[in-house]
This record gives structure tokens, sequence and C-alpha cells, in this order.
């Protein structure tokens, strides 16, 4: 064979996403139509993405009589997830549109009067803007006219203006200059000279010269004023005192910021002068800070940093001043998320712990009382990550997210369901049933596994089963919505998810166990709970398949140079060689810091014999890679490493690249996400046995 030829058929083998759309589907098309009466598809199919409606960032009044909340919905025509704020009240449970329409709205914020909202908006044109809605008026007020959107929302005790964090542009380095153009002459773009550590970030892109710092704005309309200055990035969240003379904020203002990007502090600025107080000193992650509302105490997240892959946050308070720090919750062994005030002796606070997001009241004495359960959440449903969000009323109410593995979140107070919002496609649907499974790793250890089972499963039928294996690799699967999942179950498999050694929600031994060793002994717990599928009378032995994405992509690939024992697998957006990611990765300093003992150069080998790429010529499952186009986190060229490598060992691969999507965006845009997921199962039906 001539190498041209050579050539075009390796290139032949990359599968354009819409081709595998339509052969899935046409897959899919015929089994329906064996399986349910003519003119009827009850089956969960990849155009119900675009019927699906989300709840995210619930924020409940001062009073705690209204809940304003974000609702998710996807626009058919445009392809993307359009955000709109509703009201709901909790005495009528009537709801109400407040800002929806053409573009993005988002981050409503209540006034401490509970009389107006603030949030932000964009008209799909130029840089979001914040508002102020004067909410049983209906009437709102364009507060600002900026160059970029702000962030960070938080009023000022008296109601008179309103915080948020802004990108200020910069200069970059600048390193020669070209000769001078002629008038008309068309010349190419200038260099581009980066000299950041960090230069840029999943689904952020190339970061442009400048820093995000602290503004205020009159909460009628004026002039905002920039507050903190410094080539260094201020974050939120903002917390005022209750004087309305300081700002409470995080951010890492070290000269080694760059290279210690875990290192952040808690800061008070003087919102008249702009003197900036360090108020933690650390080394380690310290942020989310809230200020007590008499004033006397701040409350914030944060760890001792002593390079591990994983630790806790633990909440802590402090005088305002920054002294007498007290740990609260070391004693609960989950990592705490959001803190929120209720008066000054009590802290609302969310974890995960088993799988599942919860909501916690600590008092200053350190004790814990449940007081929410089950949250779920999230604008992206592709994958059953834990997830959900919080707010609560100055009397305590909360307000938060949750739902089941039928459908994305509602609106939820204190038990009580406000919202239904996908109450009209379900009744239309047959979805699948999601089980719990009893798994107990090699070493005894039990495991948490959840079995998706297609619909009209039969007692004592087997079918072929899909192990599907969560990122992070520090994170969790609960029993929470998943499109891939129920597209997978749609079409005849039955799915697997499990939350195996070194996922987080069951404490901090737990999620080190992989610590330096990961990929490892994780997969004996993957191989354990397939079993458990076999043995439960499910999966059949002889049908089985894998894909994961992120750390369940590395996972993937580490499994087919482990075990033949799968038909096909599908590793997205992996890892397959750490010394290149940890080169080319966002957040550069991190892997060889946090999950490496020395740096690549020093100590190659190590970073070589946990690289799936190491095992590569064990493998004969024909695997297919999927990628972001614009990935940075696992860039495109660790999914390009692997199918190079596959093609020259003679593997059956197909390389599937999505267009313009990131990272932790791969499935944001709906159309995408279906495709990939019929790519998937288009390339699991070419090997399952019939």
């Amino acid at each position: 064979m001539r190498r041209s030829q050579a050539l075009l058929l390796a290139a032949s083998a990359i599968i354009m996403v819409p081709l595998a759309t339509a052969q899935a589907q046409e897959t899919a098309s015929a089994t329906q139509q064996a399986a349910t009466p003519a003119g009827t598809n009850r089956s969960f199919s990849g155009s119900d993405l675009f019927g699906l409606v989300g709840a995210t960032d619930p924020q409940i009044s001062p009073d705690g009589s209204r809940v304003a909340y974000v609702r998710m919905t996807a626009d058919v025509m445009t392809d993307k997830e359009v955000p709109t704020i509703w009201l709901v009240d909790l005495a009528s449970g009537r709801q109400t549109p407040l800002v929806a329409g053409k573009g993005s709205h988002r981050s409503p914020r209540w006034s401490p009067d509970g009389r107006r909202l603030a949030y932000v908006s964009s008209d799909g044109e130029g840089a979001a803007q914040l508002y102020v809605m004067w909410v049983d008026t209906d009437r709102s007020v364009k507060v600002t006219g900026l160059p970029d959107s702000p962030g960070s929302l938080a009023w000022s005790p008296d109601g008179r203006s309103i915080a948020y964090t802004m990108r200020v542009p910069g200069e970059g380095l600048k390193l020669g200059e070209a000769p001078e153009k002629p008038e008309g002459a068309k010349w190419a773009d200038e260099l581009e000279v980066i000299d950041r550590v960090a230069y840029r970030a999943d689904g952020g892109g190339y970061a442009k010269p400048g820093f995000d710092h602290v503004f205020v704005v009159p909460a009628e309309g004026g002039a905002p004023r920039q507050v903190t200055f410094g080539d260094y990035d201020d974050a939120g969240p903002l917390s005022w005192s209750p004087d309305g003379a300081r700002i409470v904020f995080s951010g890492n203002r070290r000269p080694e910021w760059q290279r210690e990007a875990n290192n952040s502090e808690v800061y008070a600025v003087d919102v008249a002068s702009g003197a900036v107080t360090a108020l933690t000193s650390r080394q380690g992650p310290d942020g989310e800070a809230m200020v007590s509302p008499d004033g006397k105490h701040v409350a914030y997240l944060g760890f001792d940093d002593v390079n591990r892959s994983y630790e806790n946050t633990e909440l802590y308070v402090m005088n305002a001043d920054g002294t007498g720090v007290r740990p609260l919750t070391a004693g609960l062994d989950r990592s705490i998320e959001t803190v929120r005030w209720v008066g000054n002796s009590q802290l609302y606070v969310s974890y995960d712990d088993h799988g599942k997001k919860r909501v916690a009241r600590v008092g200053l004495d350190g004790s814990v009382r449940l007081v929410a359960d089950g949250l779920t959440g999230g604008s992206h449903y592709d994958r059953p990550y834990t997830g959900g969000e919080f707010s609560v009323s100055n009397g305590g109410k909360v307000a938060y997210t949750a739902g089941g593995t039928d459908a994305p979140a509602d609106v939820y107070v204190e038990g009580r369901r406000l919202t239904n919002l996908n109450a009209n496609w379900k009744s239309a649907k047959a979805l699948a049933p999601v089980r719990k499974l009893p798994v107990t790793a090699p070493d005894g250890r039990a495991i948490d596994a959840w079995l998706v089972t297609p619909p009209g499963l039969q007692p004592g039928q087997r079918v072929p089963l899909i192990l599907e294996i969560h990122g992070g690799p520090n994170s969790a699967y609960g029993p929470a919505f998943s499109t891939d999942n129920q597209l997978y179950a749609a079409h005849g498999y039955a799915v697997l998810y499990t939350n195996p050694r070194g996922s987080t929600s069951y404490g901090e031994e737990f999620a080190n166990l992989i610590d330096r060793a990961y990929p490892g002994t994780d997969y004996d717990d993957l191989m354990a709970a397939v079993d458990a599928a076999i043995a439960d009378g499910v999966a059949d032995p002889n049908n089985l398949f894998v894909t994961g994405g992120s750390g369940g992509g590395v996972l993937t690939a580490w499994i087919v140079g482990k075990t033949d024992r799968f038909k096909a697998a599908a590793s997205q957006k992996p890892v397959i060689n750490w010394i290149s990611e940890a080169l080319t990765m966002d957040a550069t300093t991190f892997t060889s810091r946090y999950w490496f003992d020395k740096k690549p150069w020093e100590d190659p080998m190590s970073y070589w014999s946990r690289s799936p790429l190491s095992l590569v010529g064990n493998v004969k499952t024909p695997t297919l890679v999927v990628v972001g186009s614009e990935d940075y986190r696992t860039p495109v060229s660790e999914s390009e490493q692997y199918y190079a490598a596959l093609q020259i060992k003679g593997v059956p691969t197909a390389l599937v690249k999505v267009p313009g999507a990131s990272h932790g965006g791969l499935t944001a845009r709906p159309s995408q996400s279906a495709a990939k997921a019929a790519a998937i199962l288009a390339w699991f039906d070419r090997y399952r046995v019939k």
C-alpha cells in the first residue's frame, strides 16, 4: 500500500458527529418501531434534550415569602441554553417570569429590604450589564454600561450600593514591534506575547491582559467606582460589613501568586480609602468569606495545603480583624461548599455525603444539624454528578434545587416542591429506572453504585452493559438525572455508574486512597462493580462496554490496557500522557504538584508508569476517542496521541472532535450532547454481539 493510501484510510476513520448521529438514530428507530405501537414513540431521544427545563440559583427573599430563580431552557433554533429569571410566591404558588426574552438573564440577588432584585442581563450583543428591578412594580433600570460583565453581586446593608467584580483591562508584555504599515495595507495580525504562568483557561480561552477587581456602584445608577487595585485577581463572593465601611473578598496577592494558585487569602478592603488588609495568612486556599450580621465575625472556607491530591474544605470562623480562628466542621469529615449566616450564631452550609448533596445548620459550637437533603442541579445534564444550590432567608427558611433520576432539578423550600418544570414531556416518555446496586471491593470496602436499566426490561432478561465512569477523579456521581444514561438505556443498554475509591463525599481517607496512585486500585473497584451487575442478572457478560469522561476517560483507556473483557470502549477527553498533560493543561502548576512528588523532568518514569499510553501495547479493544476541539484542561493533543497510538498499533479506533467545545462544555450545546451520545452508541453497536 502506498503511503498516500494509508494516510487517506487513517483520515477516513475520523467520524464526523452528524454521521454518527444518523447511524445511531437509524438503529434506535428500528428498535423503537418494533417495541411501540404505530404512531407513538415513548423512548427518550436526542431531540428530547431541547425540551429539558432546569432550575438553578434559587434566591429566597429576606422575609422568606418569595423565591427568584434561574430557569434554564434550550432554544432549538440557536442550539443554546437560555437562562431566564422567574419568581415563585410561596403563599399562592404562583409563578411569574421576571426577566425573559432575547439574550441571557442570570444572578438574581435580593436587596436587604426584599423590594428590589439585582441581576445580570444581556440582549445577546455586547457585555452583560447590571440591572435593578423594583419587583412589585416590575420596573427595571440599567445600572451599568460596562466594557465587561460584572460578577459576584452584593448589596450594601443599607441598599444604596451594589458591589461587584469585573476585569480591568491591562497592558501585556511587548517585545519589539513590526515595521510601520503603509496606509491601506492588509498585514498579518500582530504577534501574541505570553508571559503568564496560567495563560489560558478551559471555557475562557486565552487570558487577556488585565485583572479582576472590586467595584461599587449606586443601586439606582451612576458612575461605578473601582475599590481594589494592583496586578492581582480579586474574587467573590463579596460580603459587606454591617456599617458599609468594608467589603470582604478573596484573592492571592502574594508576590508568587502565579505559581501559588492554590494559596488565596481572605481580605477586607476599606471602601472609602481602598486600603486592603489580609485577614488570613496560611498556606492553602481561603475564600467564600461571609461577614456576620453584627459584623463581629467572618466565616470562610479553606484548608491547609500539604500537596495531597485531595483535602476536605473546612468551615472556619474568625473575629472581624482576623484573630481567633476556629474550625467548626473538622469532625464532619466532609467537604464544605457554601456558607451563609442566619443571625449571629448560626451558619448554613452545603456538602456532599454518599453521592447526595445536603444542607446543614452549623452552630458556633461546632454542632451540625441536617436541614435539607437530596439536592441536585446544574445546567448540563449529560452525566449524574452531585450538585444543587441553596439560599436561606433571614429567618432560616431554606430554598434549594432538587430532583431525581427522571428529570432536571426543580425548586423546593423546606421539603415543599414549588415547581414541576418537566411534567409535560415526562408524561409522554418511558424513562429508564435507576436503582442502587450493592458492590463490595476486593479489600472489603463498600462501593456505591447505581444501575440504569432499559425501560420495560423483563425479569431475568440480560442486556448489554455500559460501565460509565465519572471524572475528577475527586468528584462523585449520585441518584441524579443523566441524559447520556437515559439515551443509552433507551437504546437497549443497561448503564452502571459508581463512586470508586478516590471519589468525594465519603470522607478524606477514601478520597486519598488514590493519592499518588491514580489510576490504580480504583480499577479493582470498577471491575467489582461490573461483576456485581453480572451477578445481579442484568448485565450480559458477553456484551460489556466502557466509557467515561476526563478522569473517567483516563480510566477507560487504562482499563482497555489491563483487560480484554469489554467489547468496545469510548475514552472521552482523556489524559493519555501525564508528562504532556502537566505541561499543556490550563492549570499549569497543578499536576506536578498535587498528583506527583517530582517535576516531569526529575522523575519521568513515575509519570510514564501511570500514563495509559504506557499500556497501549496491550490494547485490543476497539476504542473510540472523543474530545472538544477547544479543550484546555485535557488538551486535544492528549486524545490525538491516543488515537495515533491506536492507529499505529492497528487497534480499531476513530476520533470524534466536538467543534467549539471546551472540556467543561463538551455537552453545553444540546445538539452536540445528543450527537456525542449517538456517536458512542453507534461505535458500541458495531461490536455488540447480537
